[in-house]
């Protein structure tokens, strides 16, 4: 097994004992963590397919949607998920350098953007529903009023495609801190950080499907 010396420390590479080495351990973890994602892709991908397809059916309703949605909101979101992903990578560089602290700032940085990334969509679903929004192809037209009948499809897709992106980020917040605690605990180092390269691979993509999402909701219009 190869060791690691920086900073005064001694660390051995970590092995199963299923993997003749760290080298097959490594190719055979990212490659796992990448057919996961593919399924999550294809996933999101049909979703996608669906609202393409009912947005070419019905253009103006989803135009007039989007006008319901703050794009700033949405904008400030995005640049969050960006920043996050920006401190998920650094957190595996600091790793494979032996920083453990900064790393574990790193990745408390990253749940952090998480949560605010959550609580902005908490308030943007709630004034929907305060509006009389659903989803769903029949409104509240008591609350919503008879110009906006049509726009329950627009808002089913909207409530899906985000709701399921939120969920996403939440079980990726509770992936990070699971890291966060191992990186405290220093199970993580420069000889050993597949699961944290795993779940870095898992959030990236988690924000790449959200900048997708932001132009197709907030800017169809």
């Amino acid at each position: 097994m190869s060791t690691d010396n920086t900073h005064g420390g001694t660390h051995t590479a970590h092995v199963s004992h299923h993997f003749k080495d760290a080298t097959q351990e490594y190719d055979s973890g990212k490659q796992g963590i990448w057919l996961f994602m593919v399924t999550e892709i294809l996933m999101f991908g049909a979703i996608l397919v669906g609202y393409g397809i009912f947005h070419v059916l019905y253009p103006a309703m989803f135009a007039e949607g989007a006008k319901e949605l703050d794009w700033k909101l949405g904008f400030i979101n995005t640049l969050v998920l960006i920043f996050s992903s920006f401190t998920m990578a650094i957190s595996i560089q600091l790793i494979q350098r032996n920083k453990t602290k900064q790393a574990a700032i790193a990745l408390a940085t990253t749940i952090l953007c998480g949560a605010i990334f959550m609580v902005i969509k908490y308030f943007e679903w709630t004034h929907k529903f305060h509006l009389g929004f659903y989803p769903g192809r029949y409104l509240d037209l008591a609350k919503t009023g008879a110009e906006h009948a049509n726009l329950g499809m627009y808002f089913g897709f909207y409530f899906c495609m985000t709701g399921l992106h939120g969920l996403h980020v939440l079980i990726g917040m509770g992936l990070i801190a699971w890291l966060l605690i191992r990186t405290i605990r220093g199970d993580f180092h420069s000889q050993y950080w597949i699961p944290v390269e795993g779940v870095g691979i898992f959030w990236h993509i988690v924000d790449l499907i959200w900048i997708f999402l932001f132009p197709l909701l907030y800017l169809v219009g």
